[in-house]
């Protein structure tokens, strides 16, 4: 007691710096453990608004060929080249879209080129696919794709019925009322508008009326 007695102010002294440095100590972990969780939300949120930005990217298109408006035009990287297309007022009565990837994403400066009915004809003569300057030609991966898609697809279509997403032309006129003409439509419309959602779509194609869908409402599938 007399230790306690002869160094009291000594002792409070301690005890008051020990107190603090404590404080001090305790405020700047605080600060430290705030200014970390802070910098990494920062990253996030950099992060993701990159990644927002790339998503959205304006890019400039230049659409030429079968379009009723050829020109160049401005939209997103996360528009296809469908929406480029319609932004050139659509394709016109000869295009021919059997060789555009239709769902293919934009890249800046891009070429997209619609040819028609003769021209695609005369290439397939020639044995060319699609000239190197078209950026929107279907790729041998888009191709490999498009096989994957329809295996999966045949081997998930219930038996008998016919996938009037993926089925060729001759498969098309197996249906009752479905001729070459009304099967080059189908696949017309395919290529214009891309797959069918329900089986009801398909009275959107040209010439297929409810009459000739109840013949083959039963026999159809997506």
């Amino acid at each position: 007691m007399k230790f306690v007695r002869k160094h009291k102010g000594k002792l409070f002294i301690i005890i008051f710096v020990l107190f603090t440095l404590y404080t001090i100590y305790d405020t700047y972990s605080f600060e430290t453990e705030s200014e970390v969780k802070t910098k990494k939300n920062e990253t996030v949120t950099k992060k993701d608004e990159k990644e927002e930005k790339t998503k959205n990217e304006t890019v400039l298109v230049d659409v030429k060929g079968e379009v009723n408006t050829p020109g160049v035009y401005e939209l997103t990287s996360n528009n296809t080249v469908i929406d480029a297309i319609n932004k050139a007022g659509g394709l016109t009565k000869i295009s021919d879209t059997s060789n555009i990837n239709l769902s293919k994403k934009l890249e800046d400066e891009m070429v997209i080129i619609v040819y028609s009915k003769a021209e695609i004809q005369k290439m397939e003569e020639d044995k060319i696919v699609c000239p190197p300057c078209n950026n929107a030609c279907i790729t041998e991966e888009d191709e490999k794709a498009k096989l994957d898609e329809k295996e999966e697809n045949t081997a998930e279509t219930p038996m008998g019925k016919i996938n009037i997403n993926t089925a060729d032309e001759t498969t098309l006129q197996t249906l009752d009322g479905i001729g070459e003409t009304k099967a080059k439509a189908i696949i017309e419309y395919r290529n214009k508008n891309g797959n069918f959602k329900t089986i009801e779509d398909i009275k959107n194609v040209s010439g297929i009326g409810d009459s000739v869908y109840e013949k083959i409402k039963d026999n159809i599938t997506v």
